[in-house]
């Protein structure tokens, strides 16, 4: 089995970037989640509920976070920046510290999205625990991550895609791409939703990812991530609950959540075998 793709999502629910290499961290790819968008009551605002949101083109260079959006010119956020002001944001049951970027950042995100917003980061001195029901106590794991749902890596498989895209076929449907689900690390050379029965994936120079918990989706893999729009009313949710990919689960999933075993600070890059050690 190998990596196909690599991808980071540097702010919360924007598009995404796609590299050929990717540093590991304790949080997840490097940079990924590490910024996100909250409301005036500070708690995160996601496509869910802001589907334009997929407009909003990022970039990195080595000094900045980059913002685009036809409606504005770019937003050049300087990495280096240490001395916002902190405050205390809301992601789903957590609650965490963030770093404000300040009111030109809160400007251009209402003339982009139309709306009263706040671009927050991670502080690199902060933590935030990924639930422990999931990991595995007898062996002390612990993880944490910065802005995910709740787990630093999404991994995902293309023999998984293809499926639910020949059962949309079926329907008279047209086939979704990969960039709905939003995954880190998609991999090929397996049989559709075997990821369900992996426990750990291994890399060269000990590299070691966990998968811990199926990925329940949501209205966000209805939404063309190109404009935002949704072609096919709760599609392929609808499909993804009818094809069971989670047996005993209910609802759509599509996906492993995942946390770092071994390997902070290495290298991975798309070619990269991977193997398959089963629950």
């Amino acid at each position: 089995m190998r990596i196909t793709q690599l991808n980071i999502y540097p702010v919360k629910s924007l598009r995404g970037i796609v590299l050929e290499t990717a540093t590991l961290t304790r949080r997840g790819l490097a940079c990924d989640r590490h910024w996100m968008l909250v409301n005036d009551d500070h708690r995160f605002v996601t496509q869910r509920e802001l589907p334009a949101m997929a407009g909003v083109t990022v970039r990195l260079t080595d000094e900045a976070l980059v913002l685009e959006h036809p409606r504005v010119a770019p937003l050049i956020v300087p990495l280096a920046r240490t001395r916002q002001p902190r405050c205390t944001v809301r992601i789903w049951k957590d609650t965490c510290e963030a770093l404000d970027e300040g009111d030109a950042a809160a400007d251009w995100l209402a003339e982009a999205l139309g709306r009263s917003l706040r671009l927050v980061r991670f502080p690199d001195d902060s933590r935030r625990e990924v639930e422990a029901g999931y990991l595995r106590a007898e062996r002390g794991e612990r993880a944490h991550t910065a802005f995910p749902d709740g787990y630093p890596f999404l991994v995902a498989s293309e023999a998984s895609l293809s499926a639910l895209n020949e059962r949309l076929a079926a329907q008279g449907l047209e086939a979704v791409s990969m960039n709905r689900f939003r995954p880190n690390i998609v991999v090929e050379g397996t049989a559709p939703f075997a990821e369900a029965g992996w426990d750990e994936l291994g890399g060269g120079a000990g590299v070691r990812l966990g998968l811990r918990k199926p990925c329940k989706r949501c209205k966000i893999i209805t939404l063309d991530q190109r404009t935002g729009e949704a072609p096919v009313p709760k599609e392929p949710l609808k499909t993804l609950v009818a094809m069971d990919t989670q047996p005993g689960w209910r609802g759509a999933y599509f996906g492993q959540n995942a946390i770092l075993l071994d390997g902070e600070g290495r290298a991975i890059a798309v070619g990269d075998r991977l193997t398959i050690h089963p629950r």
